[in-house]
């Protein structure tokens, strides 16, 4: 069920009432007072309504409740810098904050994905189940973020994405060896180890690169945003499921010290503004893809699964890159350890009920 939204006079007055229990009542409460500005550059185009809307979402729930004091703008992607240079803003305080995707940065630790997405991982219900109630994201902040500067907040999540576009059709794992293909993350690890030759590109060069064939392949969301970046015109077969992005979150970061001046008022109205973005954006995507698919089905793309082939080499594929990975970090094995158990916990509750009830409803519509 979901959470109600709190309101602007109520959030004040919560604040307001816990200010009134200090000593120092004037001190705190002429500092909540003060406004503030934060600038928040973002890896989406402003194009992409649905995540880029994240942002903005939180941005505006920020300034409602704290009374228009906290306020944060929001950059699409190359206004302010590269798509994929905002993290890196946020980590030298350049900026106070960003909306990304934690698993672009894996270059700079492996354990960035778990935030994500994990291929073979955990859907959107089941990542909120761990970063909120499973110590997930108490997890990453203390062992990872908090090493480089950064605090996150999940901000938005995509449901289960689509396996990508393909220009030539994928009949057996050899059709993938060679292809070129725009895939992030562990994900792109995987494919590497199934011959694909992987790039990562952010979302506004990706229909170009496609087009012209330096890519010959692409995954980004689902149909919603697929449809809007024009992917159907220039590849004619559509793939699912999108094993490596099961329940991919998008993150608020946060630089650290920056967060640690705000007022106590201003940080819970930004981590109350992260959950409401991270619970509507999932269901703008849950109500916008099945529309977006039925029309490029009705442009004629080819919508096909993946053949069990690919998925049983890729799984098993994914099980080795975790035992290696946490094997040479400790850190990736700590965090890896928690997020397995939670996984299996999960796996079989889902597995249980939702499975039977899915296998049952789905193929009846």
């Amino acid at each position: 069920m979901a959470e109600k939204r709190i309101g602007r006079r109520s959030f004040i007055k919560r604040a307001a009432a816990g200010v009134a229990a200090s000593a120092a009542f004037g001190p705190v409460y002429a500092q909540t007072a003060r406004r503030v500005r934060w600038r928040m550059p973002t890896s989406w185009p402003e194009s992409l309504d649905t995540i880029y809307g994240g942002a903005l979402q939180l941005a505006r729930r920020v300034k409602e409740l704290t009374d228009g004091r906290f306020e944060i703008e929001v950059y699409p992607a190359g206004k302010l810098m590269p798509a994929l240079a905002v993290l890196d803003a946020v980590r030298k305080g350049e900026v106070e904050s960003a909306h990304t995707a934690s698993y672009y940065y894996t270059k700079l630790h492996p354990a960035f994905a778990f935030a994500t997405a994990l291929p073979f991982g955990l859907t959107a219900r089941q990542q909120n189940a761990w970063l909120y109630h499973g110590g997930g994201a108490e997890l990453l902040n203390r062992e990872l973020y908090a090493a480089y500067g950064l605090r996150a907040f999940a901000a938005g999540n995509t449901g289960l994405q689509m396996g990508g576009w393909f220009r030539r059709p994928v009949d057996t794992v050899g059709d993938l060896r060679g292809l070129r293909m725009r895939i992030p993350g562990l994900g792109g690890e995987i494919m590497k180890r199934l011959g694909v030759k992987t790039v990562l590109l952010p979302a506004g060069e990706i229909y170009g690169a496609l087009k012209d064939g330096r890519i010959e392949a692409t995954e980004w969301v689902g149909p919603y945003d697929d449809e809007k970046l024009g992917f159907y015109k220039v590849a004619a077969y559509y793939y699912y499921p999108g094993w490596w992005e099961p329940g991919t979150t998008l993150h608020a970061f946060v630089n650290q010290k920056a967060f640690a001046r705000l007022p106590k008022e201003y940080q819970a109205a930004f981590a109350t503004a992260a959950r409401e973005a991270n619970e509507l954006v999932l269901a703008d995507y849950d109500h916008k893809n099945p529309l977006a698919l039925e029309r490029l089905l009705g442009y004629g793309v080819a919508l096909r699964p993946f053949p069990p082939q690919v998925l049983r080499l890729a799984a098993r594929e994914a099980d080795a890159l975790y035992q290696e990975l946490a094997a040479k970090d400790a850190t990736y094995a700590r965090i890896y350890q928690a997020w397995n158990q939670a996984r299996t916990r999960l796996f079989r509750w889902f597995g249980t009920n939702e499975r039977s009830y899915a296998d049952f409803v789905f193929p009846r519509v």
